[in-house]
């Protein structure tokens, strides 16, 4: 594996020389790092090593102390207010743990985004949440709250939401908490299937390593403020302490390395 070793223009996302500290705490000291279109990059590390706060870093809701974050040529931190929710259009959010709303319906849920952020009719709304709810296999969950579903489906239909704006690239944080084995297999079938399908740039923070084998094209491995960034089979023979150690600590959970997307 290797440091940001690709050129900066390959990539849809690029983070360059980035430096954040909170709460006193540094977090990243000169990140630098890019995530290609059309693939899913599996963002690794510690517990504290950055990987939520790199996703908010992309989408604008965290501004890094000094260096660039460039999303479809656009450094994030330079926009201004109008700017910066035109680009977060073209992304979508799943939130760790799915983060519905228990007010709202699993319909209205997903519904959300369209009201707030577009002018289509109810009945648009109406289709074409429909239709991202049955593309989750959650065909019949609209009128059901939050609490009415298992984790595994709450993951899906919240991702549902993160799609029923068609966004152009997707932050998936840490889908996999929290599930057991069967639906955690089942989430990674589908983020690997709608990226098949439609193309999308994914970015998915995980703890799950032999997931994380199987479904990503690439790894960024976050370790003391930085990035290694390579396929799967790179992060498997890299002499890299941190990654070795990391490694080693995960070798009970069993899972085929490759980086085929499979």
């Amino acid at each position: 594996m290797e440091d940001h070793a690709e050129a900066v223009e390959e990539f849809r996302i690029a983070l360059d020389g980035v430096r954040l500290s909170l709460g006193g705490r540094p977090v990243f000291r000169g990140l630098s790092c890019g995530f290609m279109r059309g693939q899913i990059t599996v963002i690794l590390g510690e517990s504290g090593s950055g990987k939520s706060t790199l996703l908010r870093l992309i989408a604008g809701l965290t501004r890094p102390d000094s260096g660039a974050v460039r999303v479809a040529g656009q450094d994030v931190a330079r926009l201004g207010h109008a700017d910066l929710y035109r680009l977060r259009d073209r992304i979508g959010m799943l939130f760790q743990y799915g983060a519905l709303l228990d007010s709202m319906t699993i319909a209205d849920n997903v519904a959300l985004p369209l009201r707030e952020h577009t002018e289509r009719t109810e009945a648009d709304v109406v289709a074409e949440v429909e239709r991202r709810l049955a593309a989750v296999g959650l065909p019949d969950a609209g009128p059901l709250y939050p609490r009415e579903l298992s984790g595994g489906m709450s993951r899906r239909a919240a991702l549902a939401r993160a799609l029923v704006t068609d966004p152009e690239i997707v932050l998936c944080d840490e889908p996999f908490s929290g599930l057991d084995p069967l639906n955690l297999r089942r989430i990674e079938k589908l983020l690997v299937d709608l990226n098949r399908r439609l193309g999308l740039t994914m970015l998915v923070t995980s703890h799950h390593l032999a997931s994380s084998m199987r479904m990503a094209h690439r790894i960024v491995f976050l370790t003391e403020g930085r990035a290694v960034a390579g396929t799967p089979k790179d992060l498997v023979h890299s002499s890299e302490r941190a990654i070795v150690e990391f490694l080693d600590a995960d070798s009970g959970d069993e899972g085929p390395a490759g980086g085929s997307g499979a």
